[in-house]
């Protein structure tokens, strides 16, 4: 995608603090990331640097000490709580490295979660997460419990629940963590898919340099801030 389009999600001078006790640590100081509609980009960084903190206020499931998330120009902090709610059950997905499903639900119930949680009706959510898990080509392990699968197949389910509410932009935490390389490439291809055929912009967090060369634009954390890199750098 062309830089010139109209970013999608921006974190503009982003600061992030935790207090304990009298001792304040200053995660992020002032992060300026953007994502583009239907853009892959890659946010890399060593281990604890604030990758998950950033993605978590960019999705909302967090606040910031200080700046801005922008999410089409309008800054999602200054929403109300119902607001911030829509926000991340319908414009913003999440796929993260443990997958969060639960075990004793099977892979077509565990995908209808957001959908129901949207107050869709069940079987409409029903419908949307057997189309989801259809196209992330996981047809025949719609009752398939957690257990039953592979890493490779439940990290699938997550993407197929995050895709559900149909979502512009899906934040990705270690979404190979867990993986060997040959199923990390297959989830990298899925979602390299999904950008081409459904226009989805991805926000990837990885340690995976390899990975990280596939995405258009990348951006490396380092000491609380990030700087746009060339990708796999």
């Amino acid at each position: 995608m062309s830089d010139s389009c109209a970013p999608l999600l921006v974190g503009q001078d982003v600061e992030k603090e935790y207090r304990t006790g009298p001792e304040v640590v200053r995660v992020l100081r002032g992060v300026n990331v953007r994502v583009g509609r239907g853009e892959v980009v890659a946010l890399v960084g060593a281990s604890g640097v604030g990758k998950s903190t950033l993605l978590h206020l960019l999705g909302a499931l967090d606040r910031p000490t200080a700046g801005h998330v922008l999410f089409e120009g309008e800054d999602v902090f200054a929403r109300g709580e119902a607001g911030l709610v829509r926000f991340r059950r319908h414009q913003v997905g999440f796929v993260f490295q443990f997958y969060n499903l639960l075990g004793e639900m099977t892979a077509l119930e565990n995908a209808m979660i957001p959908a129901l949680l949207a107050r869709r009706p069940v079987s409409e959510a029903r419908q949307r997460a057997a189309d989801a898990l259809a196209e992330v080509g996981l047809a025949d392990r719609l009752r398939h419990r957690p257990g039953e699968l592979s890493g490779g197949e439940q990290q699938r389910v997550a993407i197929a629940r995050a895709l559900v509410n149909q979502p512009l932009v899906i934040l990705a935490d270690e979404p190979t963590g867990n993986l060997d390389p040959k199923t990390s490439e297959v989830v990298f291809d899925l979602f390299l898919r999904l950008q081409a055929e459904r226009g989805i912009a991805f926000l990837i967090a990885t340690h995976n340099p390899d990975l990280a060369r596939r995405a258009e634009r990348a951006y490396r954390l380092i000491e609380g801030r990030a700087r746009e890199v060339p990708p796999g750098e």
